[in-house]
């Protein structure tokens, strides 16, 4: 599937983004916060994403090594994104495909990633 532009929101609608993205395959990841929040990702760059609305509206958590902005609404608090460095270094942003408008989650393909044993 070839990549095409998507806009998706946090549940109440005060962060608002767009991403060029492709939904092939989202992964599931199963460390304590991906588990229990269930999110499904799909990884891309930062000239990949824009955020449309909300810079104020956020907050952050980090936890184990610090290295992901787990970026949430303040006021639903749903994570539509987070962000942190790629393996090269640069930018990268995960995009919660949940959160995507028009999409159903049901339908993409995911794979499994083992967070856990990090």
């Amino acid at each position: 599937m070839a990549a095409k532009k998507y806009t998706g929101q946090c549940h109440c609608g005060k962060v608002k983004f767009e991403a060029t993205l492709s939904l092939d395959s989202v992964m599931a990841c199963n460390c304590s916060i991906c588990s229990m929040r269930g999110t499904l990702f799909t990884f891309i760059t930062d000239k990949e994403f824009t955020l449309l609305a909300g810079k104020g509206e956020t907050s952050e958590y980090l936890f184990n090594k610090k290295h992901i902005h787990h970026t949430f609404c303040k006021t639903c608090g749903i994570l539509p994104y987070g962000y942190g460095k790629g393996k090269d270094g640069g930018l990268m942003y995960a995009v919660n495909a949940r959160c995507l408008n028009g999409v159903d989650p049901l339908k993409l393909a995911v794979t499994y990633y083992d967070g856990k044993s990090l």
